[in-house]
């Protein structure tokens, strides 16, 4: 394991009993994103870095009792958080590492990733591995309950130019992913990048 998930997993590891108490009015943030997603039922969709699966009800509802729902994330004390809850019951939930994951080529219709970018060790790879389990023409939607000024101001910090997440830097870094950025909103109460799998 390398030292960036050693200290991903650490860092939400000691963090993961009380994650959601933290964040307790994100429900409605991850409903809206997941609406956007546009997903029809049937479709088959993850959530990479699932964390304590807030976003698993949202994504239930959305593709219905006859699509699939996977949840995944690299650090067990969230999983365990997420079937503490009660979220194992919206999908299947498995440790795994987003950056290679245990899925066919082509298998899902959509993923959605809440706060996963800024923790991904090589992004311009690790989106590349988030391409090649969606088929032609499914969609990504890279999600944060709160913008980047907002998330910044929280952390006593400043944004910088070089923010990976800044539009000017996003929409190259998935083009040469494999996406298509069809839309993206950074405002305080949310950051939501939506792309579609090119064929």
């Amino acid at each position: 394991m390398s030292d960036d998930h050693t200290h991903v997993q650490e860092f939400f590891g000691a963090r993961a009993a009380g994650w959601d108490s933290r964040f307790p009015d994100d429900g409605p943030a991850y409903a809206d994103a997941v609406a956007r997603m546009r997903l029809r039922a049937g479709d088959r969709v993850l959530d990479a870095g699932c964390g304590t699966g807030r976003a698993l009800p949202p994504l239930r509802e959305a593709v219905g009792g006859t699509g699939m729902v996977v949840g995944a994330d690299l650090t067990p004390a969230m999983l365990e958080a997420a079937v503490r809850a009660g979220r194992d019951r919206e999908g299947r939930l498995l440790l795994a590492d987003v950056t290679a994951l245990p899925l066919r080529t082509e298998s899902l219709d959509a993923v959605f990733a809440a706060g996963l970018v800024a923790h991904l060790p090589n992004p311009a790879s690790n989106l590349v591995e988030l391409a090649r389990v969606v088929r032609p023409g499914g969609t990504l939607a890279l999600f944060h309950p709160i913008g980047r000024a907002a998330l910044a101001a929280r952390q006593g910090r400043r944004i910088t130019p070089d923010d990976l997440r800044a539009e000017h830097n996003l929409a190259p870094l998935l083009a040469g992913a494999g996406w298509n950025m069809t839309s993206y909103v950074d405002e305080d109460a949310r950051f939501l990048a939506l792309a579609v799998r090119e064929g």
